[in-house]
C-alpha cells in the first residue's frame, strides 16, 4: 500500500479503514470475532490508519478496534474522537470533558496513547482556542499525538491551528458532496494539513450496489437521510452511471474510481471507506492502484459537477450539528 503525509509529517496508508459501521449506522453486522478478523486483515494488506470513535456504538467500536489492533499497535495509526455528549443532548467539548473522554478512550482502545484526536464536531459553546489548548495539555502529557477536526469551518480550523498545529482535517466527501471544495481543501493546502474524507463511497451509494428497490433493515441510518429516499436513489443514479463508465475504461469498479478521483485531488487526501467484508476491503484498496490521468480527473469532476444531487446528506438536526 502506498504512503502519504498527513499535517506535521504524519504518514499512514493511501486508504484508510473507517470502523463505524462495523459498530452503528447500518443495523446489525457480523460477530465480533469476524470483523477482529477483518480489521486484522487490513493490516495485512497494508492499512495503517483506522478510525473510530466514542459515539460509535457507543464505546463498542472503540473496543473492537483496540482488541484487533492491539497486537500490531506499533504498526498503525488510531484516530478517535471527543465532543458529543453522550447520554445526553448534543456536543460538549468542555476542556474537563475532553480529558476524560481521553482517558476512556485510550482505556478503550488498548493502549497508551491516541494518535490522532479530533474533535468530532464543534462546541458552539466553548472557544475552540480552549479545546486546542486542552489537546495540546494531552499533547504534552503523551496521551495524545496528533490534533484534528471533523467538520469545522474554515475560521474555526485557522483559529485553533493558531493554538495547536492541526495534523487531519475529517469531512465528508466524494463526488456527490463536494462542499469542502470551496473553502476547505484551500485552507488545508495553505496550513499544511491532510484531509481525511469520510463516506467517500457516499455511505455505499457510489459503489453501484444501491438502487431505488434496495431496502434497508432496522438500525441503518440510510433509511432516514433524505438523499436515500427511493425517488433519490432513482434519481442519483446517474452519478454512479458517470462513475461505471470511467470504471468500464479502466477495467475497475465504481468504487474504486471513487477513490481514486479523491486520492487524484491532493497528495495529502487519505480517504477512509469502511466495510464489513474481506471482498469489499479487497476492491477498495485496489482503488489506490487506479491511475487516473489529469484528465480523467477533470472529466469526472466537471460532469459530476452538472449533475444536481437529489436529497440532503443529514437530517436537519443532524446537518444543524456540523460547523460549517
Amino acid at each position: 500500500m502506498r504512503k502519504r503525509i498527513l499535517g506535521n509529517g504524519l504518514e499512514v496508508s493511501a486508504i484508510g479503514f473507517g470502523a463505524m459501521g462495523m459498530s452503528s449506522g447500518y443495523g446489525p453486522g457480523a460477530e465480533r470475532a469476524e470483523h477482529v478478523a477483518l480489521l486484522r486483515a487490513a493490516v495485512e494488506r497494508g492499512v495503517t490508519l483506522f478510525d473510530t470513535a466514542e459515539v460509535y456504538g457507543p464505546y463498542v467500536n472503540e473496543e473492537l478496534v483496540g482488541e484487533a489492533l492491539e497486537p500490531v499497535r506499533d504498526e498503525v495509526v488510531i484516530a478517535t474522537k471527543f465532543g458529543f455528549d453522550i447520554g445526553g443532548e448534543g456536543v460538549d467539548s468542555r476542556p474537563e470533558h475532553i480529558r476524560e473522554v481521553a482517558d476512556a478512550s485510550l482505556r478503550r482502545l488498548r493502549t497508551d496513547r491516541i494518535d490522532l484526536f479530533y474533535q468530532h464536531r464543534v462546541d458552539p459553546a466553548v472557544p475552540i482556542e480552549e479545546v486546542a489548548g486542552a489537546v495540546r495539555e494531552l499533547i504534552e502529557a503523551g496521551k495524545v499525538q496528533h490534533f484534528g477536526l471533523s467538520e469545522a469551518a474554515a475560521a474555526t480550523v485557522r483559529r485553533a491551528h493558531a493554538v495547536q498545529p492541526v495534523t487531519a482535517l475529517q469531512y465528508e466527501y466524494s463526488l456527490w458532496w463536494r462542499r469542502p471544495e470551496a473553502e476547505i481543501l484551500p485552507l488545508a493546502e495553505e496550513l499544511g494539513i491532510g484531509f481525511v474524507p469520510f463516506s467517500p463511497l457516499g455511505r455505499g451509494f457510489l459503489t453501484g450496489a444501491i438502487t431505488a428497490g434496495t431496502t434497508f433493515g432496522e438500525g441503518d441510518m440510510r433509511g432516514s437521510l433524505p438523499r436515500f429516499d427511493a425517488a433519490a436513489r432513482q434519481a442519483n443514479q446517474v452519478v454512479v452511471d458517470l462513475l461505471r463508465r470511467k470504471a468500464d475504461s479502466k477495467g475497475a469498479t465504481p468504487a474504486q474510481i471513487a477513490l481514486a478521483w479523491l486520492l487524484a485531488q491532493r497528495p495529502w487526501i487519505v480517504p477512509i471507506p469502511g466495510t464489513r467484508r474481506l471482498a469489499r476491503l479487497a476492491e477498495n484498496l485496489a482503488g489506490a492502484e487506479v491511475e487516473l490521468t489529469d484528465d480523467d480527473r477533470h472529466e469526472l469532476g466537471t460532469a459530476a459537477a452538472k449533475i444536481d444531487v437529489r436529497g440532503d446528506r443529514y437530517s436537519e438536526q443532524a446537518e444543524r450539528l456540523t460547523n460549517l
